[in-house]
């Protein structure tokens, strides 16, 4: 069974890279010109979200740099043990939202020196992979397209990440404490 699917997924995107362009000239279109037209646009979109993401990016920086994790760590420390929280996963809680890589780079750490078997490592697997970075993705596609007031999507977004944060730690803790 497994040779086969490793054969299909082998050769899934060599088939689709044939097929669709193949299936867009037998309907006529210039399958060149439409590819060098759409790179044009997706060009000029980065374009226009490059001053987001520096700016996103920028205040990231000033966030870690300025000690202000470590102050939010240590004043919530209390208060999350209590609800089976570990204080040493709040910087990735707290980056998630902000930045994948540097909540990537957290998830890593915490892996590697309490190892991926452990709790802290299962609870910031299960933390890293259901909640979403929600300025950056508020930044890039909102900033993209030229919106400028989010109105709810910050709140919408926070409020799912909360969510899947407070979700992680229930499952996790009822499955591996």
């Amino acid at each position: 069974m497994y040779p086969v699917i490793n054969e299909i997924s082998r050769w899934a995107i060599p088939f689709i890279l044939l097929v669709v362009p193949l299936a867009a000239m037998v309907r006529g279109v210039k399958v060149f010109e439409a590819f060098v037209e759409g790179a044009e646009k997706g060009f000029s979109t980065a374009v226009k979200t490059i001053p987001y993401l520096v700016a996103m990016m920028v205040a990231i920086n000033i966030f870690r740099a300025s000690g202000a994790m470590e102050i939010l760590v240590s004043a919530l420390s209390p208060a999350l043990g209590l609800v089976g929280f570990p204080a040493e996963l709040l910087p990735h809680a707290v980056m998630r939202p902000l930045s994948g890589g540097a909540a990537l780079g957290i998830a890593t750490d915490v892996i590697a020196v309490h190892g991926p078997d452990s709790f802290l490592g299962r609870l910031v697997s299960t933390m890293q992979g259901t909640s979403d970075t929600t300025f950056y993705v508020l930044t890039l596609y909102f900033g993209s397209v030229g919106i400028t007031r989010y109105r709810y999507a910050v709140y919408s977004g926070l409020a799912a990440d909360f969510t899947t944060l407070l979700a992680s730690v229930y499952i996790v803790n009822a499955l591996y404490k």
